[in-house]
């Protein structure tokens, strides 16, 4: 049976193949916030942040406030942080996740037709809540 569906699956070239193909990588722009020695620091520091996500390496906290794909709501957003008052390094990683890169088009959208600053900092913590839910607890 299913050597028959298999052959009448290829003999119709009009359907497009199934088989799940490699995701490709994205660069993605990550605003670090800080560096911390401890997670006490951070929750000290980022007060002012509904959400932040941050990575631990060599004993040191890198916290990182936002995720952005384009140029332009790069620096939109490097804007809203620094009228916060914070200083906002702009890192650079690659990501994979088919998911996560559709919801982050979307957010794009979003912050690409606003300049209010509830929206961008809603937009700012959905991003970053989808991106712990797709990409670092997948």
């Amino acid at each position: 049976m299913g050597q028959f569906m298999f052959h009448q699956y290829h003999q119709d070239e009009s359907t497009a193949p199934t088989v799940a193909t490699k995701e490709t990588e994205t660069t993605l722009y990550f605003l670090q916030q800080g560096v911390y020695s401890s997670i006490e620091s951070i929750e000290k520091n980022l007060t002012d942040f509904e959400y932040y996500t941050y990575t631990e390496q060599d004993g040191k906290y890198y916290v990182y406030v936002a995720i952005i794909q384009s140029e332009e709501n790069l620096e939109k957003l490097k804007g809203f942080f620094k009228d916060m008052g914070y200083d906002i390094y702009v890192k650079q990683y690659t990501v994979s996740s088919t998911a996560f890169l559709e919801v982050l088009n979307q957010y794009e959208q979003l912050l690409k037709g606003t300049n209010d600053a509830k929206t961008i900092q809603a937009a700012c913590t959905q991003i970053l809540a989808k991106y712990e839910e797709l990409v670092v607890n997948d």
